[in-house]
């Protein structure tokens, strides 16, 4: 037996009418639409913003732990002047 036979598609369109009701699965209709639109709308938007980002130089300093990258520098400069003894 195969499931989405069509006769099987047929009583369960009918069981899904019986037990929602026209009103409501035009209103579920509808709002599955509008939802699908926000979503093709938000990954069009996504798309555009990305390489918009990605032209950006990065930070010069380390964004996460500033003052570690800050301190490395300082230490490879003091290393570079003092003589050791």
């Amino acid at each position: 037996m195969d499931l989405f036979a069509p006769k099987h598609l047929l009583l369960i369109l009918l069981i899904v009418l019986l037990v929602f009701g026209g009103k409501k699965i035009k209103s579920l209709g509808s709002d599955l639409g509008s939802a699908f639109r926000g979503f093709k709308k938000a990954m069009n938007e996504g798309e555009t913003e990305e390489p918009a980002k990605q032209i950006q130089a990065p930070p010069a300093k380390d964004a996460e732990f500033p003052e570690v990258a800050s301190t490395k520098a300082e230490q490879a400069s003091e290393n570079k002047t003092t003589p050791r003894v």
